[in-house]
């Protein structure tokens, strides 16, 4: 079981007979791709439904796929509590005291009771510390709490961020994201949101296709501004006023922004961004099981939530390549409520989404439920595995049988369902009947003892107790493939800022000027100041042979402008990948300008600067680029470290798969024919000894015969039959030889078999080393711009927003990742 847990092989337990109620030695290994094809896992409680998730997530994490484990209950940040050595003092700090107390005993004295029963579980599925290490050391599991800093905790800001090119260009795809996004945003409002029927929803959905078409980002403080002052005249065919008067836009503005203002969400607003890429991988390319710990939320933020982040999933998804390996899984405990079999909460739609396209992609999805009712099986009728343990009532039962049904006629296999509906009646405690479309029939198994301490639902202190050295850890680090500099302070106290208004300064028309827009409003006891800065587009190509490159690269810059000497230094200058930075905004009236430097009035310093900025970059901005020797690939430009070391774990993984299936194909007809040579000689031996037994039986007969025959006087018939007593006795030595030949020859063959076996064994372990992505060697391809091609598209001065508090505290009021316009 251990050598093939690397080669896609999940080890969930061993095969059952029901009839007699006995684990066999046999074990059940479950290939990771079948899991492409989704599944699901339903079981009441007590049912060992919980530990045959973890388990299962635990094997991919050994196989080093990401998880994404959606977690209502709280059950999954047991996944944390791995201890490889198995002491007692381990398992301490996480006994249930009150439990101990059940048991008269005092936590210390549980705690060893408990670890002795984990080390006696283990043991007996063929698992040990050993094992637990290499589950550790395979994957990081992190924590997120969104709406708590309890765990990692995460910001919703780039919800609304306009989707990658693949997406919009993509009317379904587009529709379906905007959709979800606005159904959860109203959900957390509160506002019942049908698609067709609410103002609110369609005003939203026209706001999010305007912006996201145009290429440009939200945030909410601009969605709000857009509810208020939509950028478009008519919905439908009706005019706008008419359609959602301004007073009704304003009330819906006020609604999302008493939202923001509430404190309760602003920890919604804080953290890592909802990065899919990134909560799959660290920075170092190590896979990781994400648990999205949402127990703490109340049912309407739990909704919004999990709608985010399938459409997120769903984006992440669409921009990898097709593949036939298992790429990563999304886990879901206890899916009640968000995939319900007649309602359409906003979660179901992005749901039934990633279960009809996944499989494409290499992303599998597994839903967990103790309420069978309340899942909707016709959009089940795509899973391949359903793995079903002990069920509380018959109408569970029975709603089972018809999603098994469903899902038969759908992969287009026989289902019996009243042998199915037999062995359901018959299941125990962690025992599950498992429907696997890829098998020929439905197994019976008993499940293994899961690695991790299943101590039950964590509290907020637990988790962050457990996740206190990890937040420092997994905070966002800035991509490593280009060189960075330096951002711009967000607050400070300056002397530049004055403190009446002052106009601003009059410079050359050949000087070009822009206002960059502000994004907050400036709000009350504070003052609008603009700031200059010295602010420039350009465009950088890449261009080499050996790293498999040539692109064009868009960068924009906002550097200091220059207090006395005409240098711009570019070094602390702030870089904005993309050139994603506004300057089309209009210069309020009632606003006051920093001073202007003298460098930045001439215009001849500029065309020098413009000059000094392509020599900067050619020498500065080098593209790194990542190459795996092995696999003949390299990192993509902007792409992470870590989520391109990702990336090449999945591509040694499906290389892995495609040369386990050359060498069992290679291997498949020789075992098969030594195998066939070894049933044959096993049958021969029955028969020979059939034969021996027979011949004993004739040659006793016929010796007794002579005896009595001797005894009663008959001479000649007794020396006729002693003669063919002695040749009986002659034809049972022959046959025991030919016994022992028999044997002979199928221990010969069980012999071939074995060495065959060995020699197959070793194929794959040979190719599980070539093909380790921990071993995989990786170098470093540094590529300068062509200095020929670099092109300054613009550069000139351009006003930045600030307000200013009667402290002389400055904010920005601007920010430089997103773009504009209207529809």
């Amino acid at each position: 079981m251990l050598d093939l847990e690397k080669l896609g092989a999940f080890y969930l337990g061993k095969r059952y007979d029901i009839d007699t109620g006995n684990v066999l030695d046999e074990t059940l290994l479950y290939e990771s791709k079948d899991l492409t094809t989704h599944g699901v896992c339903v079981g009441m409680t007590g049912s060992g439904k919980t530990g045959l998730c973890l388990s299962l997530i635990e094997e991919a994490a050994l196989d080093g796929i990401p998880v994404l484990a959606i977690d209502p209950k709280g059950d999954l940040g047991n996944l944390m509590l791995t201890f490889p050595d198995l002491k007692p003092e381990d398992f301490r700090p996480w006994v249930d005291e009150n439990e101990a107390v059940r048991k008269g005993l005092d936590a210390s004295a549980y705690a060893r009771k408990t670890a002795e029963t984990w080390k006696k579980g283990l043991a007996e599925w063929d698992q040990d510390g050993k094992r637990i290490k290499r589950l550790r050391d395979s994957a990081e599991v992190t924590i997120y709490t969104p709406g708590s800093t309890a765990g990692v905790p995460i910001t919703v800001l780039r919800s609304f961020d306009a989707p990658p090119a693949a997406v919009a260009e993509d009317k379904e795809a587009l529709n379906e994201r905007i959709q979800s996004a606005v159904s959860g945003m109203l959900a957390l409002l509160g506002v019942d949101g049908d698609p067709l029927r609410s103002r609110e929803h369609i005003l939203l959905s026209t706001i999010l296709n305007c912006a996201w078409s145009a290429g440009r980002s939200l945030d909410l403080p601009a969605l709000i501004r857009d509810v208020q002052n939509p950028p478009f005249d008519t919905v439908g065919v009706f005019d706008l006023e008419s359609f959602y008067a301004p007073n009704d836009r304003l009330e819906l503005a006020m609604r999302i922004n008493n939202l923001i203002a509430s404190p309760g969400f602003s920890t919604w607003l804080e953290g890592e961004p909802l990065d899919i890429g990134r909560m799959m991988f660290t920075d170092s390319g190590k896979p990781r099981i994400a648990v999205l710990s949402i127990a703490h939320l109340g049912e309407s933020e739990r909704m919004f939530f999990v709608t985010i982040l399938l459409n997120e999933l769903l984006t992440w998804m669409r921009g990898q390549p097709g593949t036939s390996s298992l790429r990563a899984l999304l886990y879901m405990d206890e899916i009640f409520g968000f995939f319900p079999p007649t309602a359409e909460p906003p979660s179901k739609k992005p749901m039934l989404t990633l279960l009809k396209q996944a499989r494409a992609y290499g992303v599998g999805v597994m839903l967990a439920t103790q309420n069978p009712v309340d899942l909707d099986y016709k959009g089940l009728s795509n899973t391949g595995t359903w793995f079903i343990g002990r069920l509380q009532t018959e109408r569970d039962k029975l709603r089972v049988l018809d999603g098994l049904e469903g899902a038969s006629t759908t992969s287009g296999i026989a289902f019996d369902r009243r042998k199915t509906e037999a062995t359901l009646s018959g299941l125990g405690s962690r025992v599950f009947l498992m429907n696997n479309v890829h098998d020929e029939e439905p197994v019976i198994f008993h499940t293994r003892w899961a690695m991790s301490y299943l101590r039950g639902p964590m509290t907020r202190s637990q988790i962050e107790t457990l996740m206190a050295n990890r937040k420092q850890t997994t905070t966002l680090k800035p991509p490593k493939n280009i060189t960075p500099a330096p951002l711009m302070p967000r607050t400070e106290t300056t002397a530049e800022m004055p403190k009446q208004p002052s106009k601003r300064a009059k410079l050359p028309a050949s000087i070009d000027e822009f206002f960059v827009p502000m994004k907050e409003a400036v709000g009350d006891n504070r003052r609008l100041v603009y700031r200059p800065v010295i602010a420039t587009t350009s465009r950088l190509h890449y261009v080499s042979a050996k790293a498999k490159l040539d692109t064009w690269i868009d960068m924009a810059f906002i550097a200091p402008v220059p207090q006395r000497r005409p240098v711009v230094d570019w070094k602390i200058a702030t870089a904005i990948p993309g050139a994603d930075l506004e300057l089309n905004g209009e210069g309020r009236d009632d606003a006051s300008f920093s001073k202007l430097p003298a460098p930045a009035t001439l215009s001849k310093n500029y065309t020098q600067w413009k000059k000094e900025l392509k020599s900067f970059l050619y020498q500065n901005r080098t593209l790194k680029i990542l190459k795996c020797n092995e696999l003949k690939t390299v990192s993509k430009p902007g792409e992470p470290e870590g989520e391109f070391r990702g990336r090449i774990g999945h591509l040694a993984h499906e290389k892995r798969d495609l040369e386990v299936e050359k060498i069992k194909k290679r291997y498949s007809k020789k075992l098969d024919t030594l195998r066939d040579r070894l049933r044959r000689a096993e049958d021969r031996i029955e028969r020979e000894k059939a034969q021996y037994g027979q011949q004993k039986i004739s040659t006793a007969i016929s010796i007794g015969s002579t005896i009595l025959g001797a005894l009663m006087g008959r001479k000649l018939t007794s020396v006729g039959s002693a003669t063919t007593a002695a040749r009986g006795a002659s034809r049972a030595s022959r046959e025991r030889g030919d016994i022992q030949r028999a044997i002979d020859e199928m221990e010969a063959q069980q012999e071939k078999l074995r060495a065959m076996e060995d020699d197959f064994q070793q194929s794959l372990e040979k190719m599980e080393e070539k093909l380790d992505p921990s071993a995989l060697e990786f170098s470093e391809i540094n590529v300068r711009p062509r200095k020929s091609d670099i092109v300054v598209h613009e550069l000139g001065l351009a006003w930045t927003p600030w307000r200013v508090d009667a402290d002389g505290i400055a904010e920005p009021l601007f920010n430089m990742n997103g773009g504009s316009g209207t529809c």
